[in-house]
């Protein structure tokens, strides 16, 4: 396994194991820089969503990454998400097409709803459907879904979703949910990782990461992988970006996956699916 090992999803697109994302980076040089960065030190996957802001400057980057690095389009794989206020059939359409414009893409290789607005996301994934259809995009997915929410869009579905992101860390392990999607075929993605820096300073971790010779950040994205869910750690850094993608070269033993397994205390960085005000 390495840095462009890829997980088949059900409908035999290849996605990275292991990808940049880029929450709460702002517009401008630093986003530009960490992007390149990521994509010059052989990441191939990058992960933006309407909301973050950031399409343009992911695109720019994108453009000027594949030049200098010689890639073509093809070999990069990325992620956007349509964002709440634009949940419904021609509004998630309409979104989907100011995504790839600001982006300055022809195509998405994965399109997501970002969360599940009761009343709304069966519509929205009606129109995920068509994009999906006609080509736009190479894959379609949800994010922040519980089990109730998957089982109710899965009525309506024509397209099963191919991927499943949400928040997950050692604190927050999922395990109902890991199972649920795995049953059904859907890719489990972890945002939030390293649980928003919370968990660099964990005895636990710090005491395996010892052992092992890497940083608790090592641990836990290598963990994720070796759990089966893709990842997207989020750096602005260059030094970390190159550190959160240096775990191919390792693996942990399976009573250490256990010892990490039992930090779960189902504690959540973010808002919970089921009560979220926006």
């Amino acid at each position: 396994m390495n840095l462009q090992s890829t997980t088949t999803l059900h409908n035999g697109v290849k996605m990275p194991w292991l990808g940049l994302g880029v929450f709460q980076v702002e517009e401008g040089a630093e986003l530009v820089a960490a992007v390149k960065a990521a994509i010059k030190h052989g990441y191939r996957s990058i992960d933006t969503a309407a909301i973050y802001g950031n399409e343009a400057g992911v695109g720019q980057a994108i453009r000027e990454a594949l030049r200098e690095n010689d890639l073509t389009r093809e070999e990069l794989f990325v992620t956007s998400k349509v964002w709440n206020a634009d949940l419904g059939y021609e509004e998630t359409l309409a979104a989907f097409d100011a995504s790839l414009q600001k982006l300055g893409l022809d195509y998405l290789d994965l399109y997501l709803i970002h969360w599940p607005v009761e009343g709304k996301y069966e519509e929205a994934w009606r129109a995920l459907e068509t994009l999906y259809q006609a080509g736009k995009v190479r894959a379609i997915g949800v994010s922040n879904f519980h089990i109730h929410h998957l089982e109710t869009l899965l009525k309506a579905a024509t397209v099963k979703p191919m991927v499943n992101q949400v928040e997950y860390h050692p604190r927050l392990a999922q395990k109902e949910l890991h199972a649920y999607c795995h049953e059904q075929g859907i890719q489990l993605e972890a945002w939030s990782p390293l649980m928003q820096g919370q968990l660099l300073q964990n005895e636990e971790l710090n005491e395996l990461a010892a052992k092992y010779g890497k940083s608790v950040a090592q641990m836990i994205v290598r963990w994720d992988l070796q759990n089966g869910v893709v990842t997207i750690p989020k750096s602005t850094k260059e030094t970390r970006i190159i550190e959160n993608s240096s775990v191919f070269d390792f693996e942990i033993e399976q009573e250490d996956m256990e010892r990490i397994n039992q930090l779960n205390q189902n504690k959540r960085v973010g808002p919970d699916p089921d009560h979220f005000d926006f």
